[in-house]
């Protein structure tokens, strides 16, 4: 189940730079950012690091969840935005509610509250995670627009890039 927590959040990492019918989230600026994951049912703090172009920030949510996800709708409010999505993976499904807020080219941030019942009949279990990111710079020479820099150090791929 942390996992499941875990992947839920990065998924909403990985979304900030795609577009819904009605609104669509500002692109991050590229270079590297690094994401602290935190809450839930995790026991500490995650770091993520991804390298990023505006390619790569567009792509990433569509890898998300495999075609399980919905779209999500992304509203516009005074303090940032709000977006909503869900998922279903067999049968377990997932929604998720974020308030996001900043700049997009310095620090974000996602207040996240993600509901997930993994059969049905089942109780659904809550989780609240907060996302703080960061732009650290430029890549470094060895990373490519695309890569995700896992808590473990191993780097995987955006799906769509090369």
């Amino acid at each position: 189940m942390n996992r499941i927590v875990f992947l839920a959040s990065v998924a909403c990492v990985l979304s900030w730079g795609v577009a819904a019918q009605a609104e669509e989230l500002p692109k991050r600026k590229a270079g590297l950012w690094e994401s602290t994951v935190s809450g839930g049912m995790a026991p500490a703090p995650q770091v993520i690091k991804q390298c990023i172009d505006e390619k790569t920030d567009s792509l990433a949510m569509a890898a998300v969840g495999g075609g399980n996800c919905k779209p999500p709708t992304i509203t516009k409010t005074s303090a940032g935005y709000e977006t909503e999505t869900s998922c279903q993976f067999g049968q377990m499904t997932s929604t998720a509610k974020s308030v996001i807020s900043g700049d997009f080219s310095s620090k974000i941030t996602a207040k996240t509250t993600a509901t997930i019942v993994q059969a049905p009949g089942q109780q659904p279990v809550t989780s609240n995670t907060t996302i703080e990111a960061k732009y650290l710079g430029p890549c470094a020479a060895d990373q490519k627009p695309g890569d995700i820099i896992m808590p473990d150090g191993k780097v995987v791929r955006t799906p769509g890039t090369k």
